[in-house]
């Protein structure tokens, strides 16, 4: 597996941290799980509980080694040096200012181990005048403005449906460490890495911020192509009071559908471009997909070049033959349900092991067992 012999000591709780190290065991790593006294992980309490675990926990914890370590202790942050001495990578996730205080920032941890990687993620990163504020995913989410298009029925701020920051740290920070991971071939020394949640979130807005930087004002998201402004790129109820979506704005697969509707006359509406001209072209549409049920719907589009997909729950889209066979769903010994793998190499595929680690499993790990 392409990282086997890279050992990671991941300090990090709930979720960017954690997901991002297990990625990395997936794919061969060693992961130490440092987790503090008493309930560890707080994401061992969070939701469901399977087979002794939370399925939170085990989707982001699974395949690695779990110690327990009081840093309030002198001799347990030593005891945690000397891991980092042999360590490839360093993950923590602590608010701004606590490694340092504790002495276990980067450069104390340098200074034995230089080739180390040691990557700090955090709501709004290491510094400027929000870095101390306390903030998860919601926060987060609140403060990059993307909470601000993320849109309910009644035209207000939803809860959006996934932890976008917390996943788009994940990924950067996965990317970060990977890139130096690399560079310390040529120069033989690691590197820091301040990862912010808002940082990755906020990066991942180029295709929403035409009316941001042009014309320097907020977008009215009913009227912009991503956010319901388009009708070929919207959610329409059907008869059944399921829903169904066109995914694809391509102006061949606007004439394709409203030829099969006989109102070809209508594509000129989206050949305009998103916004509120499109209103009647919406309502056609919506009047269209309340004729027939969803499963009505999946038949007749069956074989045609249009951008259309019924909506799914999570357990239809798990259930799904093409999930499965990707292999996004994976069964344990005791047929308990785990995410799959996403990178999925050729030569080198990742092995996960689905062990989901006890609370100070593997002390011995720490000579203390």
């Amino acid at each position: 597996m392409k990282l086997e012999g890279v050992k990671v000591i991941d300090l990090s709780v709930f979720l960017p941290g954690p997901h991002l190290t297990m990625m990395m065991a997936d794919h061969g790593a060693t992961v130490i799980k440092v987790e503090p006294p008493g309930e560890g992980d707080p994401g061992r309490h969070i939701g469901l509980s399977q087979g002794g675990h939370t399925t939170f926990f085990r989707n982001a914890n699974r395949g690695k080694q779990s110690v327990v370590l009081n840093l309030k202790e002198a001799a347990d942050r030593e005891r945690l040096l000397e891991l980092c001495d042999e360590a490839d990578v360093f993950v923590e996730a602590f608010r701004p200012g606590v490694m340092k205080r504790l002495g276990i920032d980067y450069e104390t941890v340098a200074r034995r181990n230089p080739r180390i990687i040691y990557a700090s993620i955090s709501a709004f990163g290491q510094a400027g005048p929000e870095r101390d504020l306390p903030a998860h995913d919601l926060a987060v989410e609140a403060l990059s403005g993307t909470l601000s298009v993320n849109l309910g029925q009644d035209g207000a701020p939803a809860n959006p449906s996934i932890p976008a920051a917390d996943m788009a740290a994940s990924l950067m920070a996965l990317s970060g460490i990977l890139m130096a991971l690399y560079r310390r071939e040529q120069t033989g020394r690691g590197d820091f890495l301040d990862i912010s949640m808002q940082d990755s979130l906020m990066a991942w807005l180029p295709n929403v911020l035409g009316p941001v930087f042009v014309e320097k004002r907020a977008p009215v998201p009913a009227h912009e192509r991503t956010w319901g402004g388009a009708a070929f790129y919207r959610i329409y109820r059907t008869r059944d009071g399921r829903h169904v979506a066109l995914g694809a704005q391509e102006l061949k697969f606007v004439r394709n559908l409203l030829g099969e509707f006989g109102r070809l006359e209508l594509a000129e509406l989206a050949e305009r471009g998103p916004g509120p001209h499109q209103l009647p072209l919406v309502e056609f549409l919506q009047s269209k997909f309340s004729e027939r049920t969803q499963q009505e719907w999946i038949e007749w589009f069956r074989g045609k070049d249009i951008g259309f997909a019924p909506v799914r729950n999570l357990r239809e889209a798990f259930d799904a033959p093409h999930v499965r066979e990707r292999g996004m769903l994976l069964l344990d010994t005791d047929g308990i349900e785990h995410i799959g793998v996403p990178i999925k190499f050729r030569d080198e595929p990742a092995r996960p092991n689905l062990h989901v680690p006890a609370l100070d499993e593997h002390s011995e790990v720490l000579g203390k067992g």
